[in-house]
């Protein structure tokens, strides 16, 4: 063995470790959230008192698992936890003896169990837990169709797909598409080359994971060492330059419907009184990045303003900009982006774009 292979064989051994824990982290949050359904589930059916709470029960659960410091056991959530249960009872078949003990006693075993109107369409349980993270199952419980779902969940598996490419895979009509097909596995083929896979950084950066491990968002949702980097410097410049700047949050996470959204560096402005969001992008700007920063402009509007406040303002920082497209894009946004009406107390643009330009030209030294 020579140094190289040395190395080879320590990040062999890193990256084998790093996905086994993935895998296990994702197998734990799927489980328990199947659990907690099932639970719901067998309490509707069969609990003492459950005529006391009637249609109210997910609410007064969910207000009760909150003050109990219960994470993610808010109402939705929980209603989603009893439909994978409902979705996939046959993970039941799945779980450790250490597990089960955990279950109610009236619940199914893994003979009497509540089968799918459409079994032959039923995917494995060990696959099924193995293969797909909760939340690759969470898009599957939101098809109703079982043949569609178990055709997603083939694909899934075998293209090794991550959650961000299921959701596109989805979005594209891939299963409508295929069933126009003439050539099927032409398609199914030029799908599969195309499309990104899972890995175990991509895992651990899911929103659920760390919410589940009680991780903090930017010790998970940073997109590179560069960005992290660019970040922590912007962060500091941003705070020596006085001028009412207070730091508020980093890679602050943000709902909005049922997907989660992370911005890269809150403050706010003393004296601007508002909240100032600086999206960072290590690329050259494109008409997405404005619209991405406009939704989270308007996200905290409606949400984090208060009496006194004015409309928050979004910085983005890009490598490059194509003037005509950033004049195009803007066209017609009433947000205040950029820092165009706010040069007496924000920083100058030129002042910021000189900061990131060299930064990057320095080598982050």
């Amino acid at each position: 063995m020579d140094f190289v292979a040395l190395v080879d064989n320590i990040r062999a051994i890193h990256e084998r470790a790093r996905g086994d824990a993935a895998r296990a982290v994702n197998v734990g949050l799927t489980l328990r959230n199947w659990a907690i359904g099932m639970h719901i589930s067998e309490y509707e059916l069969r609990g003492e008192d459950r005529a006391d709470y009637g249609e109210h029960l997910v609410d007064r659960l969910a207000d009760r698992l909150r003050q109990a410091g219960v994470p993610s056991s808010d109402r939705r959530r929980l209603y989603r936890y009893r439909e994978l249960y409902r979705t996939y009872p046959q993970i039941r078949g799945a779980l450790t003896p250490q597990f089960r003990v955990l279950l109610p006693d009236s619940s199914p075993t893994a003979d009497n169990i509540v089968r799918s109107p459409t079994p032959q369409f039923e995917m494995p349980p060990g696959k099924l837990l193995n293969s797909l993270s909760y939340t690759h199952l969470e898009q599957f419980v939101a098809i109703a169709d079982p043949l569609k779902r178990t055709f997603y969940e083939v694909e899934c598996i075998r293209g090794q797909w991550s959650v961000r490419e299921l959701k596109r895979q989805i979005a594209s009509l891939y299963f409508e598409r295929s069933a126009l097909s003439k050539d099927k596995d032409a398609l199914a083929r030029h799908v599969q080359s195309l499309a990104e896979p899972d890995t175990p950084a991509l895992v651990v950066r899911d929103p659920y994971v760390f919410e589940f491990l009680g991780l903090r968002p930017q010790e998970t949702m940073l997109e590179s060492d560069l960005e992290a980097a660019l970040l922590d410097r912007l962060q500091q410049f941003l705070l020596e330059l006085g001028r009412g700047f207070c730091f508020e949050a980093r890679q602050k996470r943000i709902r909005i419907g049922d997907e989660h959204f992370f911005v890269d560096l809150v403050f706010y402005h003393r004296l601007l009184r508002c909240h100032v969001l600086v999206e960072l992008k290590v690329d050259a700007f494109n008409h997405e990045h404005l619209g991405q920063l406009n939704t989270y402009v308007n996200w905290y509007r409606e949400n984090e303003t208060t009496a006194g406040d004015l409309a928050p303002i979004g910085i983005l920082l890009c490598t490059d900009k194509n003037d005509a497209l950033v004049e195009y894009a803007l066209a017609g946004i009433d947000n205040q982006l950029f820092v165009s009406r706010y040069q007496v107390a924000l920083p100058d643009k030129r002042q910021i774009e000189a900061f990131i330009k060299a930064q990057l030209e320095g080598g982050m030294e």
